[in-house]
C-alpha cells in the first residue's frame, strides 16, 4: 500500500507558499497606499528600506538617490542589524560616505565597476549570491570594510528605482538575506520580483514627492521674485514685502504657541504656515500696477520730480522783476533810499511766502483752513512768462494743451495754478489743488489709486487656481486693510468675517509701515510711538484687540524691532498701559 505522506507534505508546502505569496501581495498593496500618503521625505525613504529588509529578511541595506546632475549616486539611508548601524533618515545622523560617481570625471566613461552604479546606469537588477566570488564588479571596498569590522558581506540584491517614465532615480541595495535560523543565504529568485514591485512603488512615491517639492520651491521662488520686484520698483519701500511676512510669521507662531487665552485652540500646521507665508508675500502684489511716483509721493507737488523747484524759480523771477523795477525807478530819478526800502520789503514778503509754500509742501500734519486761505492768496501772485511753453513737449502733453492753449508770450501767469492740462487720466496735478491737501501728500484720486492696489491684489490672486490647501491665500493677501468694525476696504468685512491669519496680516502691515525707516514722507518713528498708534487703532476697532495684546505680551514687537529697525528707533515701551482693558476684565 502506497504511503500518502509525500503527497500531503507537498500539498502543505504548496499551501504555505501560496499563503506566503498572498501575504506578500497584501503587504505590497498596504505599502503602496502608505508610501503614496507619506509626505515626509526622510520617513518615506527610511520606510522603503526597512520594508524591503523585512520583506526579504535581509540583515542590512542601503538606499541611494541619483543626484540632480545625473552623474552621482548619493547615500540616503543605511541600516545593518548585526553592526547596529542606523544612518540617514529620521536618525538625524547623515551617511558620512561621499556619493558614488556614475561617470569618470576625466574620461566621462560610465562606471560599471560598482554594482550600485551599474544598476543605476543599466536599470537592471543584480542578484549576487556571494560578493567574494562574484565576477565583473569591484568589491574591494566591501572586503576592506569587512576586514575592519569583522563583518562578512555575502549576498547582495541590488534593484533600480524607476519612475513612471522609466528613468532611474535611485537604487535599493539589500545585503545578506537570512533564513529562519539567521544563516546568511542568497536572495531567492522568487522574492526578487516582489522587491522589484516594492521598488517600483517606492520610485513613484519618491518621484511624486520630489515633483511636489520642486513645485513648492518653484511657487515660493516665483512669489518671492514677484514680491522682490514690487519692492525693487520703489527705492523707498524696498523690503516691505519681505518684512511683513517675517512679522506675520512671528505673530502667528506666538498665537500657535499659546496654551491659554483666546488663542489656546489656535494651531499653525506646516501647511497653514506655508499658506500664510505665501499670502503675506503676495499681500501687495497689486502694487505692480501702481505708479511709483504715487506710492513714493513725498511732497504735495511731487510727480516724477518735486515741482517746488518750478515754484521757487517763479519766486526768483518775481524777485528779479522787483530788483529791475527798483533800478529803473532809480534811473528815472526816484529816491534811492525809498526804492531800496520798498525792494527789501518786497523781497522779505516773497521769501516769507515761498517759505510758507515750501513748509506746506511737506504735508506732515493737518492743514487748517486758515493755512489753505493763505496758500490761495499767495497763489494770486503773478509773474511774466516770456518764453513759449508749447514747444519741446511730448505728443501726449502737447495734446492735453490743445484743450486750453496757453496765451502767447509774454503772458502773465500765477505762481500756483490749476490748469486744464494738469488733468492727466485719473490724476489732478493742479498745483493749487495739491498744495491744499489737508493731510499728508496724496490727493483723493492718488489715495484711491493706492487703495485700489488691494482690489487688484484680490482680482489677480482669485484668477489663480490655488490647490485646496492654499485656497485662503487671496483672503490672507487681500484683506489686510479690512477693519474689525467693518469700516475697512475693499469689502468692509467685520472681525467675525475674518480669519486669524487675515487679522495677523492687518497688524503686521500697519506696524511695518509705522516703523519703517525707508519712507520719504516721514521720519522713522520710535517703537513706543508705533505701539501707541497701534493701541489707538485697537481702541477704534481697526485691529483685533486680542492679537494686539498678544503682539505685546509675547514680545513679538520687540523681537521684530531689534531685528529690523534702526538702533535709534529702539526705546523702552511700558506695555502695561496698553493692557488695562484686559486687566480690568
Amino acid at each position: 500500500m502506497t504511503s500518502k505522506r509525500p503527497t500531503q507534505d507537498r500539498r502543505h508546502a504548496i499551501r504555505r507558499a501560496e499563503d506566503a505569496g498572498s501575504g506578500h501581495l497584501h503587504k505590497l498593496v498596504e505599502l503602496g497606499i502608505a508610501l503614496s500618503a507619506e509626505r515626509n521625505h526622510d520617513r518615506l525613504t527610511e520606510r522603503i528600506l526597512l520594508e524591503a529588509k523585512d520583506l526579504t529578511n535581509a540583515d542590512g541595506g542601503t538606499l541611494y538617490l541619483v543626484g540632480e546632475d545625473r552623474r552621482t549616486l548619493h547615500f540616503k539611508i543605511m541600516r545593518n542589524d548585526t553592526l547596529n548601524t542606523a544612518l540617514g533618515g529620521t536618525t538625524g545622523t547623515p551617511v558620512p560616505f561621499p556619493p558614488l560617481a556614475l561617470y569618470n570625471a576625466e574620461t566621462g566613461v560610465a562606471n560599471h565597476n560598482n554594482v550600485a552604479t551599474h544598476v543605476a546606469l543599466s536599470a537592471n537588477s543584480i542578484n549576487i549570491a556571494d560578493a567574494y566570488e562574484a565576477e565583473g564588479f569591484d568589491f574591494s571596498g566591501t572586503k576592506k570594510f569587512d576586514a575592519g569590522t569583522g563583518y562578512r558581506s555575502k549576498s547582495f540584491l541590488t534593484i533600480p528605482l524607476k519612475n513612471f517614465t522609466g528613468e532611474v532615480i535611485g537604487v535599493l541595495q539589500l545585503i545578506n538575506a537570512q533564513d529562519e535560523d539567521g544563516t546568511v543565504i542568497p536572495f531567492s529568485a522568487s522574492i526578487q520580483p516582489l522587491v522589484e514591485a516594492l521598488a517600483s512603488q517606492a520610485a513613484v512615491a519618491i518621484d511624486n514627492q520630489q515633483l511636489m517639492h520642486a513645485q513648492r520651491v518653484l511657487m515660493e521662488s516665483f512669489v518671492g521674485v514677484l514680491a522682490g520686484a514690487i519692492d525693487a520698483k520703489s527705492p523707498y519701500t524696498g523690503g516691505h514685502c519681505q518684512r511683513v511676512p517675517e512679522l506675520a510669521m512671528m505673530l502667528a507662531k506666538a498665537a500657535s504657541d499659546s496654551t491659554d487665552g483666546p488663542f489656546a485652540d489656535y494651531t499653525l500646521s506646516e501647511e497653514d504656515e506655508y499658506e500664510l507665508r505665501l499670502g503675506a508675500l503676495l499681500h501687495d502684489c497689486g502694487k505692480v500696477t501702481t505708479p511709483e511716483y504715487v506710492v513714493d509721493k513725498a511732497t504735495k507737488l511731487e510727480t516724477i520730480y518735486d515741482r517746488i523747484h518750478e515754484v521757487r524759480t517763479r519766486f526768483e523771477v518775481l524777485r528779479r522783476d522787483a530788483e529791475i523795477a527798483m533800478l529803473k525807478a532809480q534811473l528815472a530819478g526816484a529816491d534811492v533810499a525809498e526804492t531800496e526800502a520798498d525792494f527789501a520789503a518786497r523781497c522779505a514778503q516773497l521769501e516769507a511766502d515761498f517759505a510758507f509754500i515750501a513748509e506746506c509742501n511737506i504735508g506732515g500734519e493737518f492743514m487748517a483752513p486758515d493755512k489753505i486761505e493763505k496758500i490761495t492768496a499767495i497763489a494770486e501772485h503773478t509773474w511774466t512768462r516770456t518764453f513759449d511753453r508749447t514747444i519741446g513737449l511730448s505728443w501726449e502733453e502737447a495734446n492735453r494743451l490743445e484743450a486750453a492753449p496757453p496765451p502767447p508770450a509774454p503772458a502773465t501767469e500765477k505762481v500756483l495754478e490749476d490748469r486744464v492740462d494738469h488733468i492727466v487720466g485719473v490724476y489732478n496735478r493742479g498745483e493749487l489743488y495739491n498744495m491744499c491737501i489737508q493731510r499728508g501728500t496724496l490727493t483723493a484720486e492718488e489715495r484711491k489709486v493706492i487703495n485700489d492696489h488691494i482690489v487688484l491684489t484680490q482680482q489677480m490672486l482669485e484668477r489663480l487656481p490655488f490647490p485646496r490647501q492654499l485656497k485662503k491665500i487671496p483672503a490672507i493677501a487681500g484683506n489686510h486693510h479690512e477693519k474689525i468694525n467693518g469700516t475697512g476696504y475693499p469689502n468692509g468685512l467685520t472681525g467675525d468675517q475674518m480669519g486669524v491669519s487675515e487679522k495677523i496680516m492687518a497688524i503686521a502691515d500697519v506696524f511695518e509701515a509705522l516703523s519703517a525707516a525707508d519712507r520719504p514722507y516721514k521720519t522713522p518713528k520710535k517703537v513706543s510711538e508705533c505701539v501707541k498708534i497701534l493701541s489707538f487703532m485697537k481702541k477704534d476697532q481697526h485691529v483685533d484687540a486680542d492679537l494686539f495684546e498678544l503682539f505685546l505680551t509675547s514680545g513679538v514687537y520687540r523681537q521684530y524691532a531689534e531685528a529690523s529697525l534702526q538702533p535709534s528707533q529702539l526705546d523702552d515701551v511700558d506695555i502695561t498701559q496698553f493692557l488695562t482693558v484686559r486687566a480690568a476684565e
